[in-house]
């Protein structure tokens, strides 16, 4: 009983690690997106975690980048297991399952190829997306809850901790812009403003509207590319959207309902 109850606590561990991993460019957890193919602890306490991408050309440096971050994130499990981390179908698979093996970094796998990439300035500028469509949810859930415009721009990071958000949706909101807040100021004091642009400047209540447009573009571009993700891994997967148990009727049109696929038309 006791060893059964230790291999659950670690795989509800283990997926509480990979659900902190996102896709940078998306902003949204790997494991929503379904590129965790399997997540496994053996008896000994070793992990084994396939990942996925919705093309084989899948660019190489997001792949590195999710890929690096959940090698961190199973570094950080409490019982410090070895692991083995796998890439599965992507034109880059070898070099990329071997450099991370290795703990190597992008530069070091790709040398030349890499040419001038710095992923850090990759890394920042998704997190300046990330911080800005994490602000628009909250503004909006701000605003429901009968905040004026002046109040909203006025919160501090203290009155903001202090704030019950009132849905469950709403406090996660929350919680995410909390956290894209704290990576970009991470040495404000409790005083700091908490509703600012992505690099510290106030907002006036008068241009909080103008502001969230700014926002909105940056949401519905993110949006776009990740309805866009989704729709080539079900499609390369052979996966089928469920609504209520049954498959979507995109799903019919492109045949991936058995005895619906396309067929050549025939003149005879």
């Amino acid at each position: 009983m006791k060893t059964a109850t230790q291999s659950e606590s670690r795989q509800g561990e283990l997926w509480r690690r990979l659900e902190g991993v996102n896709d940078p460019e998306l902003d949204e957890p790997v494991t929503d997106m379904g590129f965790i193919e399997h997540a496994e602890i053996a008896a000994d306490g070793r992990v084994d975690v396939g990942f996925r991408l919705p093309t084989y050309w899948c660019s190489p440096n997001f792949a590195f980048l999710m890929l690096d971050d959940v090698r961190s994130a199973l570094e950080a499990l409490s019982w410090s297991p070895k692991y083995h981390i796998t890439l599965h179908d992507h034109m880059f698979a070898e070099e990329v399952n071997k450099g991370i093996a290795d703990g190597k970094s992008f530069k070091e796998i790709f040398g030349s190829l890499a040419e001038d990439a710095d992923l850090e300035d990759l890394r920042e500028k998704f997190r300046v997306k990330a911080f800005k469509r994490r602000q628009e949810a909250v503004i909006f859930d701000l605003r429901a809850m009968g905040m004026t415009d002046s109040d909203i721009v006025a919160m501090t990071c203290a009155t903001f901790e202090a704030y019950a958000f009132g849905s469950e949706e709403a406090a996660k909101q929350k919680a995410r812009y909390r956290e894209a807040w704290f990576w970009r100021f991470p040495n404000l004091s409790s005083n700091a403003a908490m509703i600012v642009d992505h690099e510290g400047g106030r907002i006036a209540p008068e241009a909080l509207s103008t502001h969230l447009a700014e926002l909105r573009s940056v949401r519905i571009n993110m949006e776009f590319n990740g309805a866009l993700c989704r729709g080539l891994k079900q499609t390369r997967y052979k996966e089928m959207e469920m609504i209520d148990g049954e498959p979507t009727l995109v799903d019919f049109i492109i045949g991936r309902v058995p005895g619906t696929e396309m067929r050549p038309h025939s003149n005879r």
